[in-house]
């Protein structure tokens, strides 16, 4: 049994108590459930980026076996709206006030009756007995398409007006956005040193362990119950409401065991509107999941940015100025407003003093996949560019970047600290707290920077690479938990937050202890179930700990004093003199005592002592609404060797120090890190979903898309901890999800660059395969032939 110290549980490094079930192979994921006699879905999609639908015949495939149900756009367009979800409606005042913004609501059909707009989009449904007839089905359906122009890149599409993805509109930017603070013409023009360049981020996925999945059932009195592998039950719940047009307390949504999400599973898809439509409609059963290349098509994508970014620096290198002018590819669809651009403008500017600066985004419409939040949702692209420009501005003025940095860094002293922007939520951007020269201090003594470049030869050419960050975290609007208590004495703790990995059973069990006063052992938690907790907004953003954690920690010193009141009763003790700690109640001063097992056995209708009035349970909900979000940070730093033979890059040496506010479990604090670093390093040197310049995805299987596995991570990875609690909330905590794959592409271009930059080499874009870092040195004119590299 876990016991508690005289601090508490928060900060003890518990092991997880998801472990145990999940190891033995007693994990329950969308596909281990079942419904009797579940009927299976699958989907026709587009295998062209855009074209007219001009006939789809599915007579022979209604015809076949085993097939229930056949539906394309046109038989839905009575039944089913275009989604459209709140959030893309949502542009604070405040925002709107302080700079230029505006933003077009884009409905996303369920199934499109006219036109195919991006290779995967699905555009026929067929139900059957079984996946494998409904995929036979598929075969049969007979299609006239008519090619239309399609546009891929986004700058270009941001040029076009003769070319439009959406046929009613006069242009394809969806959203545009300028902002800025101080004077920045005017720094420009006392710079000592400009620094412009062209950065890119490219476009790479979630590839969560699990794909996506969706079992919809119906009751004879018309209960809807939706089983589905996504991070937001209650909004789904919420949008079926709506879009089906059927009672939200008729809707149970509920996430079992969910096998990874990184933001692509906080997206609401059509499928997920398709599968219980049907379920509904047909009175029965219906089951989809997801297989990989549907993955890679049309579950959400991430990153794909193109910056243009100035910096202004005077002759010591402390910045004046940034300009930065942001083209964001929304992909086929804009459907969730300022949610990735705005991310990236408010991150822009990092840990630095940066008195001037002046930001403009375009987001604009491609016939691509849908680009919507993965694991950082525009923090990444953003450090990319700054971190990127960074250096290069070190370089301009031969400073050693890590002491660059030093010379921006904003103080401690400094906090709270305001940047002058607004930040998505509409609140002034105010980090709250935070050491950031401590940050790079620490980590420039991980390093060992002379260790490291010890091992440089001709030809295996070492770099180190820095990139800083910092990360808004714990944004609203809310998050509900309820903590209830009953006759068995279980603690039992629901929330909205549902689960992907994230170790909720075990840090939301430390939280709910600490405020209690009990044992951890007689802690449950659940999480993602509308059942369980009719309020939750879902597990995004890196907000559950500082959001449903605050909640929790409320509701729990709420039942707290329930406990105390009841444990008076039994004690025949003012509440007021009792102390409740490690599960056991105790008079002040005497030796009278009592275990809150058997304060909790009066809820009991049976037992003898039981007072008069007093409910079957003791129950309390509570909702936490933050104010500003609160600010993370970190500095990652990347040693690489480069061997200029054959482009290959060895990561020899991975640095995290990082800040993360009060940490609840170390254990659980290290893991979510490391496993944002190994997608940072994914992004960095191995993925790429790469379309054609017809819009075909070239990368639609794990063939040609690589994921690093086990093998691939960096052997030595040193982390440090620099940890300034949060004033914003009373677990003084901070968000930690998205953090560590913020930093990695950065550090790691950075890294390469000052391996190959004495041979010219300016590294612009990831990911840095070895094809990509030989065509950098061609370009630079300094490619090593095999034979002279042997010989060196």
């Amino acid at each position: 049994m876990a016991t508690s110290t005289e601090q508490g549980y928060i900060g003890q490094a518990l092991p997880r108590v998801e472990d145990d079930r999940l190891l033995r192979g007693r994990g329950s994921y969308v596909d281990d459930l079942s419904a009797d006699g579940a009927y299976e879905v699958a989907f026709l999609r587009s295998e062209q980026a855009h074209a007219r639908i001009d006939r789809i015949d599915t007579g022979f495939a209604r015809a076949m076996p085993g097939v229930v149900a056949v539906y394309d756009g046109r038989d839905l367009a009575e039944h089913l709206d275009p989604m459209v979800f709140g959030i893309a409606r949502i542009i604070p005042e405040s925002i709107t006030r302080t700079g230029s913004v505006a933003s077009r609501v884009h409905p996303m059909p369920a199934l499109p009756a006219d036109r195919l707009t991006y290779v995967g989009q699905p555009y026929v449904m067929v139900i059957a007995h079984s996946r494998y007839e409904a995929e036979d089905a598929l075969e049969v359906i007979d299609v006239e398409l008519t090619p239309l122009p399609a546009l891929i890149d986004p700058e270009e599409a941001a040029a076009r007006t003769d070319v439009l993805v959406e046929p009613d509109w006069d242009d394809n930017i969806a959203m545009s956005v300028d902002v800025g603070v101080g004077d920045v013409a005017d720094a420009f023009e006392r710079a000592t040193v400009v620094v412009e360049e062209t950065f890119r981020s490219h476009r790479y996925i979630g590839s969560p362990i699990e794909t996506r999945g969706v079992l919809a059932t119906i009751d004879p009195d018309d209960a809807l119950t939706v089983r589905a592998s996504t991070q937001v039950p209650h909004q789904l719940r919420d949008f079926l409401a709506g879009a089906l047009d059927h009672p939200a307390d008729k809707i149970r949504c509920l996430a079992p065991d969910v096998g990874g999400g990184f933001g692509v599973k906080g997206s609401i898809y059509p499928e997920d509107l398709l599968v219980p439509f049907a379920a509904r409609r047909l009175r029965h059963g219906v089951k989809w999941i997801e297989d990989r290349s549907e993955h890679l098509a049309a579950t959400t994508h991430g990153r794909e940015q193109v910056h243009h970014i100035q910096l202004a620096a005077d002759a010591d290198g402390r910045l004046l100025g940034v300009r930065d002018r942001i083209v964001h590819n929304c992909g086929a669809f804009h459907t969730l407003g300022l949610v990735v651009p705005y991310n990236s403008i408010a991150h822009l500017l990092g840990p630095y003093v940066v008195p001037n600066a002046e930001i403009s985004l375009r987001a604009v419409v491609t016939n691509t996949g849908v680009v919507a939040p993965y694991r950082g949702a525009g923090r990444p692209e953003a450090v990319f560019a700054m971190e990127r420009a960074m250096d290069r501005l070190a370089r301009g003025l031969d400073l050693d970047p890590a002491e660059l940095r030093r010379r921006n860094l904003i103080g401690p002293e400094q906090m709270p600290y305001t940047t002058g922007l607004i930040y998505r939520d509409g609140h002034p951007q105010v980090y709250d707290s935070g050491d950031y020269p401590e940050l790079l201090a620490q980590a420039r003594a991980l390093v060992d920077e002379d260790e490291a470049r010890s091992r440089q030869t001709d030809r295996r050419r070492v770099g180190i690479g820095y990139a800083a960050y910092i990360e808004g975290t714990g944004v609203g609007p809310f998050e509900a938990a309820a903590v209830s208590a009953g006759p068995d004495g279980v603690i039992r703790v629901a929330t909205g937050a549902a689960s992907q990995g994230q170790s909720h059973r075990t840090t939301f069990a430390q939280i709910a202890a600490d405020a209690i006063g009990v044992d951890i052992s007689s802690v449950e938690v659940v999480g993602g179930d509308t059942a369980a907790i009719a309020t939750g907004f879902g597990t995004i953003a890196s907000r559950s700990l500082v959001v449903a954690g605050n909640a929790a920690a409320r509701a729990g010193r709420e039942l707290r004093g329930q406990i105390l009141e009841l444990a008076g009763h039994l004690l025949e003790a003012d509440p007021a003199d009792l102390e409740l700690d490690r599960g056991e109640v105790t008079v002040r001063g005497t030796d009278h005592r009592a275990g809150v097992g058997e304060v909790l056995a009066l809820l009991s209708p049976f037992h003898p002592r039981r007072p008069s009035g007093l409910g079957p349970r003791m129950h309390v909900e509570s909702a936490h609404v933050p104010g500003p979000v609160t600010y993370a940070a970190g500095v990652h730093v990347a040693v690489v060797e480069v061997d200029t033979v054959t482009g290959a890059i060895d990561l020899r040496r991975f640095v995290i120090a990082h800040d993360c506010g009060r940490i609840v479990n170390p254990i659980v604090v290290e893991g979510q890190i490391l496993g944002g670093v190994m997608q940072g390093i994914g992004g960095a040197l191995y993925e790429e979903l790469a379309y054609d310049d017809q819009g075909q995805l070239t990368t639609g299987s794990f063939l040609d898309y690589l994921i690093p596995t086990a093998s691939e991570a960096p052997v030595d990875v040193r982390i440090a901890h620099v940890d300034t609690p949060s004033s914003l909330n009373g677990l003084g905590v901070k968000g930690l999800g998205e953090g560590g794959a913020i930093g990695p592409p950065a550090a790691i271009a950075n890294a390469v660059e000052d391996a190959l930059g004495d041979l010219g080499v300016v590294v612009r874009q990831c990911p840095l395969t070895p094809s990509r870092v030989l065509g950098l040195l061609a370009e630079a004119g300094t490619a090593t032939s095999e034979e002279d590299g042997l010989a060196s």
